[in-house]
């Protein structure tokens, strides 16, 4: 894995080591001795984790099975994607940095989205999900999660049926890949689907250093409401710790993860 800079400020540089279940990832990684805004450390954490991932892939491969995923299919664009706050901020960042009329394109298809969400009694119940103080778990959600791909709603990003955000996509978007037949993903609750295994949830790490830093609940944000969440939250975005300490608290949960699968 490449060094990863996160800054032109003075940095700390580390060597890490994850034995991850698909093999050992070793990575050089600089992030800045300042206080830095968590959603700095965004970026960092999903290079982590798509390094992690390739690991996975290369043993399936070696498995002789192959990734179905391509260019041009967006079956799995009509889940609903759980995003954490930290990347909420950045996706609105780096939305609102993408020219005016990929912008606008962006604006109309939210619009619709929220039209449909409220029209299926949906877009009340995913703003609440996404301010409860309560701590939910994946059964909690589930409910939620079948009422929202039910509608088959495309994602509000996805143009001709890829990704017009691919760069900075949301962590759950880049682990998720099958290795079953792409015909079996027009239904995702199809059993015949069969993802590929993830060592970590990047989205889920996130979450969990953000109820670290605010004392709230690991919130997961529904995508389609990401962009607002981050409007009303704005002022949480701050400098809580310097690099290398956020840098040791995801370190932390990743090996959390890691740990339940061994």
């Amino acid at each position: 894995m490449p060094k990863q800079q996160s800054s032109s400020k003075p940095l700390d540089t580390f060597r890490l080591s994850l034995p991850t279940p698909a093999g050992d990832l070793q990575a050089e990684i600089s992030v800045p001795t300042s206080f830095i805004p968590v959603s700095d450390i965004v970026p960092l954490m999903r290079s982590l984790g798509e390094e992690a991932l390739k690991l996975e892939e290369t043993n399936v491969q070696r498995a002789g099975q192959t990734i179905s995923c391509q260019k041009g299919c967006g079956a799995c664009c009509r889940v609903m994607v759980p995003v954490s706050p930290p990347e909420a901020f950045t996706l609105k960042k780096r939305v609102e940095q993408l020219p005016s009329p990929h912008r606008e394109r962006i604006r109309q298809r939210l619009s619709k989205v929220k039209v449909a969400l409220n029209e299926a009694g949906l877009l009340g119940r995913l703003v609440q999900l996404s301010e409860t103080r309560t701590q939910l778990s994946d059964a909690d959600m589930e409910p939620v999660n079948q009422a929202y791909y039910a509608q088959r709603l495309p994602c509000v990003f996805l143009e001709d049926e890829s990704c017009s955000i691919y760069e900075f996509r949301p962590a759950a978007c880049r682990e998720y890949l099958v290795t079953s037949p792409a015909k079996f993903c027009q239904d995702m609750t199809d059993p015949a689907v069969k993802p590929v295994s993830v060592p970590f949830r990047v989205a889920t790490v996130l979450s969990l250093m953000w109820a670290k830093l605010t004392g709230g609940p690991a919130r997961l944000i529904p995508l389609p409401i990401a962009l607002d969440w981050a409007d009303r939250h704005a002022e949480e975005n701050k400098a809580y710790e310097t690099g290398s300490t956020l840098l040791e608290m995801g370190m932390e949960k990743i090996w959390d993860f890691l740990r339940q699968r061994t």
